[in-house]
Formats: C-alpha cells, sequence, structure tokens
C-alpha cells in the first residue's frame, strides 16, 4: 500500500522528467561556481540599487516620483527575493548532488520551487505593465492622476500585482497543470506537456507574460510619443527637463530588458505546446538562463540611469529639477479649447497644481559633489 502512495506521489513531478543520472549530475558540476557567482552579483546588485532607491524615496518630495520609486523599490524587492529563494535551491543542489525522489517524495519542495519560479517570473513582468499604466496616466493626464494616486494606493497596487502573480502559481494545486523537476535535476518548473491542464497552464504563464510585455510596449510609446511633443514643442526653450525623462528612461530600459530576457522563454513555451514535438530540453534550459538576467540586469538600471550619472555623462544637457507640470503650457491651451466649459475654480486649481510642483526640489540622493572621482 505504502509503495503504491509512494509511485502516485512520485508520478506527478517526476513522470514528465527523465531519470536524474549521475553521469547528469557530474557534468553539471561546474555550474555550482557559475550559479553562486550568478546568484551573487544579482543579490548585491539588488541590494544597492534598494539602498539607492530608499535614499531617493525620502528625500523626494514629487508625488509622482514617489509612487514611481515605490513600484520600482517592489519590483527589486521581488527581483532580490526571486534570487535569493531558487538561487539558494540551485546552488544547494550543484553543491550536495542531493537525490529529489528521497528528499522530496511527495513533490512539496519541487511544487514550492516551481511556484516560486512562477511567481518570481510574472511578478516583473506584471510590474512593469503596472508602472506603465501609472506613468502612462501621469504623463497624459497628470492632474487627475495626482489627485487619485498616493503612496499608499501605489503601495496596494504593488500588492495586488504580487497577489496576481502568486494566485497564478497556484493553480497547479488547485487542478489546473502541474510543477515536474525538470533537467539537469536542480530546479522545478511547469510542466510543458500537450495534456489539456498542463497545456492550459502554460499558456496562462506565457500569454499573461506576453501581455503584460505588449501592454509596456504600447503605452510606453505613447508616453514618450507624448514627451517628445511636449519637450520640442513651439515653448521647448522655456520649458525645463525633469525628472520625467528620467523615470521615462528607466522604464524603456526595464521594458526592453524584460522583453530580450523573457520573450524566447514566453514564445517557446507557446509554441511547444501548439507544436506536437518533444520539449526541446536545451532550448527551455536557454530560455531560462536568458530570463534569469532580467533579475540581474534590472538593478542596474537603477543605478546608472540617475540624473547624477546621466548629468555627468552628458553634462552639456539641461538636467534642471522641476515637475511635467510645468511643461504645459500648450497643453493647458488644448485641454480649454477641448473642454470649453472649464470653470475657473478648475483653472485655479490647476495652476496651484503647477506652481506647487515646480518650487518643489528634488534632492538626488547621491549628488555629484558626493561621488568619488575614480568613479
Amino acid at each position: 500500500m505504502s509503495n503504491n502512495q509512494s509511485n502516485q506521489s512520485l508520478a506527478f513531478c517526476f513522470s514528465g522528467s527523465s531519470p536524474i543520472s549521475n553521469k547528469a549530475v557530474n557534468h553539471t558540476v561546474a555550474s555550482a561556481y557559475f550559479s553562486a557567482v550568478f546568484s551573487a552579483l544579482g543579490l548585491s546588485s539588488n541590494l544597492f540599487a534598494l539602498v539607492v532607491l530608499v535614499k531617493a524615496f525620502h528625500q523626494t518630495k514629487s508625488r509622482s516620483r514617489s509612487s514611481f520609486l515605490l513600484f520600482l523599490c517592489g519590483l527589486v524587492v521581488t527581483d532580490f527575493m526571486g534570487l535569493l529563494v531558487t538561487g539558494t535551491i540551485v546552488v544547494s543542489f550543484h553543491v550536495t548532488h542531493f537525490d529529489w525522489m528521497l528528499l522530496d517524495p511527495n513533490c512539496h519542495f519541487c511544487n514550492f520551487m516551481g511556484m516560486s519560479m512562477v511567481f518570481y517570473g510574472l511578478c516583473p513582468l506584471l510590474l512593469g505593465a503596472t508602472m506603465a499604466v501609472e506613468r502612462f496616466v501621469g504623463i497624459n493626464w497628470p492632474f487627475a492622476r495626482s489627485a487619485n494616486i498616493s503612496k499608499s494606493r501605489a503601495c496596494y497596487m504593488v500588492f495586488g500585482v504580487w497577489v496576481s502573480a502568486g494566485f497564478i502559481s497556484l493553480l497547479p494545486l488547485l487542478g489546473l497543470g502541474s510543477y515536474h523537476i525538470q533537467v539537469p535535476g536542480s530546479w522545478c518548473f511547469l510542466n510543458i506537456s500537450h495534456m489539456p491542464l498542463d497545456m492550459a497552464f502554460c499558456l496562462i504563464f506565457s500569454l499573461v507574460g506576453l501581455l503584460s510585455l505588449a501592454v509596456s510596449f504600447v503605452l510606453n510609446t505613447v508616453s514618450v510619443v507624448t514627451l517628445l511633443r511636449v519637450c520640442c514643442g513651439q515653448d521647448s526653450s522655456r520649458r525645463r527637463r525633469d525628472y520625467e525623462l528620467e523615470m521615462m528612461v528607466q522604464l524603456i530600459l526595464i521594458m526592453v530588458i524584460a522583453s530580450i530576457c523573457w520573450c524566447p522563454l514566453l514564445v517557446f513555451i507557446a509554441q511547444t505546446v501548439f507544436s506536437e514535438g518533444k520539449l526541446n530540453v536545451p532550448r527551455l534550459l536557454l530560455g531560462i538562463r536568458f530570463a534569469t538576467w532580467n533579475q540581474i540586469l534590472d538593478p542596474w538600471v537603477y543605478i546608472l540611469f540617475r540624473r547624477s550619472v546621466l548629468k555627468r555623462v552628458y553634462p552639456r544637457m539641461d538636467w534642471s529639477r522641476g515637475s511635467i507640470a510645468s511643461l504645459y503650457p500648450s497643453f493647458r491651451k488644448l485641454t480649454r479649447s477641448s473642454l470649453g466649459g472649464t470653470s475657473r475654480l478648475g483653472e485655479t486649481k490647476l495652476d496651484g497644481q503647477i506652481s506647487q510642483e515646480t518650487k518643489q526640489e528634488d534632492e538626488d540622493p547621491f549628488p555629484e559633489q558626493n561621488a568619488p572621482a575614480h568613479s
């Protein structure tokens, strides 16, 4: 009776994988150093980026920038925890060569890692789409946004992304799909097969990720076009470049990195479940390695593409501070002509918001004079 139960418990997380031989383990022993260095680099980068963001958050007075920094902090924390959880398991396997079937006969540990892979994989993509929406609203309807988006609401939105990704990662435990151990035996991931339930879960994971990237691309493109129109319009000589440009540069780079790192894996999963061929293990491993680079490259966007760094790289550019509200004389004319019936009270409130935002100066957490000369 116990043997039957053991076979049944092993079936759902080991049946889709070929047995992990000692030869495979020995072949990947060199990966212990690579995985350890890879994880250490990612963890230290995210930790340093978190320090940068926390200092910037405490010193900023702009409401729009505070909300954006909260989203970035959520992304950094997610990347850090993802590397910590998955990296610890992978490095432990390469160092100890533990037997999954003996260590985890009921597949609880495998399910945990599979859930972690899905959760920490979807969170950056969903957060990138959420930040794209936030910037789109902030640039195209800044005054409506300033009345509706607060720091607490930004925190709720980050928490909502975590809950959504967590719910998707729990679907295999609810009967939709399953998590299986993957070659070379150091990790668990969703079972990419042609079984209806596994196929449905694979498509959910792939399509949610691709849809997030598509939303980010469309909204960021519109936001960039809007900023270019404002900065290069008739009143461009009187307008001030500010942290809105900094935030858009960071967000565009986050989107580009996520697209390059995740599209190969997401497209590969969708193609595999729709085709009748066998799983291409080398392509799966290559896609996973590409996706993991996202967690390492993301923090360097916040570290390198700050105003203090950009001012040193491009000293001729005008990096004066201010709010995007100061860029809006033509937008206000357009608003008056399109809405016509705008009340004087509304215009007074609008001008008050403009002057208040323009007067607020954001102090960079790492000013130029404090930067080391050799950096």
